[in-house]
């Protein structure tokens, strides 16, 4: 039911993990798509050949946008546009964590969590939006945020920061943007496995167990599960969605105490 026929999306991070799954989901859904990477490897070239098998075009584009300057983002805008003039759909998905803990966090990485995750976003939305209003284009944009944005980690404290500032964007961009006609929204994934979170992942099965046990439905999926929720809040029948995060977690932000482990059970009785 979820069309998205002769609409056109930018996927910023479209390559691989979280961003793969919303190009796959949005070329099923019959949209064209340029994908961003930070560089374009083979992994990016299946992405592309996946998204093909649909019947859609699919561009690729490249750029660091967590340089120190924003020029990298008006760049990215730029090309985007120049291969794909009719784009509609904005997906602010890249993003990162290299966060060290926080009595050792240096301004550098806290910087680069923060030009990455908010600050390239806000101003590539910017950018969209002035052509969008100049042209009557009733615009689309999606913010990949986390669960992080309302959960917080010890040693998380910059990416926390930065997820929760999307948070906030969504709300504000809305309000800036709905009386435009442009409609702005945002999923917040939970623990979802992607190439970066398999490096834990795959080699700590009791951090699985433990994930697995704070989750309500008791599962760390693919990413996969982000697709059609991101499709979804792009397509008309979110018409009436605006400045919302879709949490796609497994019930995990609204469970205040998980199953207590069976070890621990006997310090209570």
């Amino acid at each position: 039911m979820i069309r998205l026929h002769h609409r056109t999306a930018l996927i910023t991070g479209g390559t691989q993990g979280v961003g793969r799954a919303i190009a796959l989901s949005l070329a099923q859904a019959g949209a064209n798509l340029v994908l961003h990477g930070h560089v374009l490897n083979e992994a990016a070239e299946e992405t592309r050949r996946d998204c093909e098998t649909y019947g859609v075009q699919v561009q690729l584009v490249d750029g660091d946008l967590a340089g120190p300057t924003m020029e990298s983002v008006s760049a990215l805008f730029e090309k985007s546009v120049a291969l794909a003039p009719n784009i509609d759909l904005l997906v602010n998905n890249a993003g990162t964590y290299i966060d060290l803990p926080f009595l050792e966090m240096d301004f550098e990485t806290y910087q680069k969590t923060f030009r990455l995750n908010a600050a390239a976003p806000y101003f590539l939305t910017q950018q969209f939006a002035k052509r969008w209003i100049s042209l009557g284009t009733t615009g689309r944009i999606l913010f990949t945020g986390s669960i992080n944005g309302n959960l917080s980690e010890p040693d998380h404290t910059a990416y926390d920061s930065s997820k929760g500032a999307i948070h906030a964007l969504v709300r504000s961009l809305c309000v800036a943007l709905a009386p435009h006609g442009i409609r702005v929204n945002g999923i917040a994934p939970g623990l979802v496995r992607t190439p970066l979170t398999n490096r834990v992942l795959s080699r700590d099965n009791d951090f699985v167990k433990w994930m697995e046990l704070h989750t309500p439905n008791g599962k760390v999926p693919d990413a996969d599960v982000c697709g059609g929720a991101a499709a979804f809040l792009l397509s008309d029948l979110a018409e009436h969605i605006h400045g919302q995060m879709l949490l796609v977690d497994g019930g995990m932000s609204i469970w205040q105490q998980p199953d207590l482990p069976t070890q621990l059970r006997g310090h209570l009785s």
